[in-house]
């Protein structure tokens, strides 16, 4: 994707630092990267180098100490709070290592909650979401909240959720970390597919060689500057 193409979030020169005491480490030091349409693109690194800290503010979660995050013709780090949230809502899907789905809700009441916030109905929140479900394997398991279903099963759910709103960035930071070698395989196959299929672009936070490997393009974060590998 190059410049000219606003339509997933872009990373511009973005600076970032943290407090230590008398000490500023600096985590982020001009990071610039772009996501193509239905490009997979790993960013590994250590424990601690900054990859959530990315994530994060690649998602207007967290503010850059400097640098522009672009979506869709819009510089992300000049808007306020409630713009951010709206273009967040719109435009980016999220998959973490734990699931977080809300435990009291069923699985298809967990992928229509994030739709009806972005103000769809129940009704065709709901047809969303069991479409969403008979992709990722599920359809029959709608009903069922996240203590009956196994770890893969949730992740999946936690997928299909991140999709419900069609967004154009998917943004996973260790998204089969607490799952076996081959269920994590499974997830990450379908996972690979649904964006593949969706036209996303995904930016995918991982530790696991095997699986950055089977990515489109790979990068590593170090010392706050983001390289390929």
């Amino acid at each position: 994707m190059n410049d000219r193409d606003d339509s997933i979030p872009v990373l511009k020169d973005v600076k970032h630092s943290f407090e230590q005491g008398a000490a500023k480490l600096h985590v982020l030091r001009g990071v610039s990267l772009t996501v193509g349409r239905g490009e997979l693109v790993a960013l590994v690194g250590p424990s601690g180098c900054g990859k959530s800290t990315l994530l994060h503010i690649a998602g207007l979660l967290e503010q850059a100490d400097g640098g522009e995050i672009c979506v869709c013709g819009k510089n992300g780090a000049e808007l306020p709070d409630d713009q951010r949230s709206s273009l967040r809502r719109e435009t980016m899907g999220f998959v973490y290592q734990y699931h977080h789905l809300l435990r009291e809700f069923s699985a298809l009441e967990n992928i229509v909650v994030p739709q009806m916030i972005a103000g769809r109905t129940r009704a065709k929140a709901s047809q969303r979401a069991q479409e969403l479900l008979g992709l990722v394997g599920l359809a029959a398991r709608a009903s069922h909240r996240p203590a009956e279903l196994s770890g893969g099963e949730q992740q999946r759910v936690a997928i299909a959720r991140a999709l419900a709103n069609r967004p154009r960035l998917l943004l996973a930071d260790e998204p089969t970390g607490n799952l076996d070698e081959h269920t994590a395989d499974e997830v990450f196959g379908l996972l690979l597919q649904l964006v593949r299929d969706a036209g996303l672009g995904a930016l995918v936070a991982t530790h696991n060689t095997a699986l950055a490997a089977r990515m489109d393009r790979r990068l590593t974060l170090h010392e706050g500057i983001v390289q390929p590998l």
